[in-house]
C-alpha cells in the first residue's frame, strides 16, 4: 500500500514562511499559557529546536522518537482513511508541509503545517495520550471492516480536534483544532454559546458536527488514562451495532441523560445562520 508520504524539503521553506510560523507560535504559546492541559504545554517543548521557524520533521522525530516512539512523517495533503489509521497504528503522525500565508493567519480552510504539527504534536510527548492515538488507528483499521468510520471520525473530532479536560477544577483545552485556532482557544472556555457536555464514548459517536464554525458543542474528559482505558477496555463491534440502530444526535441537543456542564445559549450558532459561514483558525 502506497504511504502517500513526501519528503518534507525544509529547505526550501521561505523567509516569509517560517515568520509566518514564528508570529503564530508566539500568539498562541502566549494565549494557551492558561487556557491549556498542562501535559500539552508541557509538550510544546518538544517543538523548540535548533532551526528557526517552521520544524524540520526529522529532528521532531528524532526528539519525539525517544519520548514516546512516535515520528511524523510529510503528505501533500489529505489522506486515504486506511492511509491515516495504518500511520497512527505505527505511531507516525501524518502531516502537511504547505503553511498559511501572512495574509491567512486568521482563517484557514484547509490544515496546515501549523495546526498539524503546533496542533497535534505537543500531546504526542505526553506517553499516556500517545498511547491513545496509537489505540485510535488501530480502531479505525477494524472500524473499516465495521462500516463504521462515520462514528469513529466523531470521536477523533470531539477529543483530539476539540476535546476539553478537567484539571484542577477548571476546563483546559487539548484538542488540536482549538490550540492552533486563535478565536475558538477563547470561545471554547470563555463564551456562554456551547453547550460542554461530560464525555460519553456511545454519545460521543452519535453526535454530529460542523467543519465550518466554531463547534456548538464540546465534550469534556476526566483525564488522558479515563480516555485511553474507555478506548482499550470497550468492544466497539457490538457498540457500533448499537450505534447503527440509533437516532444520530443533532449537535446542539442536550439529552436528558448528559452530564451538563455548562448549558450554551446557542447564541452563536444562531447569529452564524444569518451571516457567511467560515473557517475556525
Amino acid at each position: 500500500m502506497n504511504d502517500w508520504t513526501v519528503p518534507q524539503n525544509w529547505s526550501a521553506y521561505t523567509p516569509e514562511e517560517h515568520a509566518v510560523w514564528d508570529t503564530l507560535f508566539a500568539r498562541q504559546v502566549a494565549l494557551l499559557e492558561t487556557r491549556a492541559a498542562p501535559a500539552f504545554l508541557d509538550g510544546i517543548d518538544v517543538l523548540r529546536l535548533s532551526k528557526p521557524g517552521i520544524p524540520d520533521f526529522e529532528e521532531l522525530s528524532e526528539r519525539l522518537r525517544r519520548t514516546t516512539g512516535w515520528s511524523v512523517v510529510a503528505v501533500p495533503g489529505l489522506v486515504p482513511e486506511e492511509v491515516f489509521f495504518e500511520h497512527l497504528a505505527h505511531r507516525r503522525f501524518v502531516a502537511g508541509r504547505f503553511i498559511r500565508s501572512a495574509a491567512q493567519i486568521d482563517y484557514l480552510q484547509e490544515p496546515d503545517v501549523f495546526h498539524d504539527v503546533f496542533g497535534h504534536v505537543p500531546l504526542l510527548a505526553d506517553p499516556v495520550f500517545a498511547d491513545y492515538m496509537q489505540a485510535y488507528g488501530e480502531g479505525g483499521l477494524r472500524a473499516m471492516r465495521h462500516g463504521a468510520i462515520q462514528q469513529l471520525a466523531r470521536l477523533y473530532w470531539y477529543t483530539v480536534e476539540f476535546g476539553l479536560i478537567r484539571h484542577g477544577g477548571a476546563l483546559k483545552l487539548y484538542g488540536s483544532g482549538i490550540a492552533s485556532s486563535y478565536g475558538e482557544s477563547v470561545f471554547a472556555l470563555e463564551d456562554g454559546s456551547p453547550n460542554r457536555l461530560g464525555f460519553d464514548l456511545q454519545r460521543v459517536m452519535r453526535t454530529k458536527y460542523r467543519i465550518d464554525d466554531y463547534q456548538q458543542c464540546y465534550f469534556v474528559i476526566d483525564s488522558f488514562a479515563d480516555l485511553l482505558r474507555q478506548t482499550l477496555d470497550t468492544d466497539f463491534g457490538p457498540l457500533y451495532t448499537e450505534i447503527a440502530q440509533l437516532p444520530e444526535i443533532e449537535i446542539e441537543a442536550i439529552l436528558p441523560q448528559d452530564r451538563v456542564i455548562t448549558r450554551g445559549t446557542q447564541a452563536h450558532a444562531r447569529a452564524k445562520r444569518d451571516a457567511p459561514a467560515h473557517g475556525n483558525n
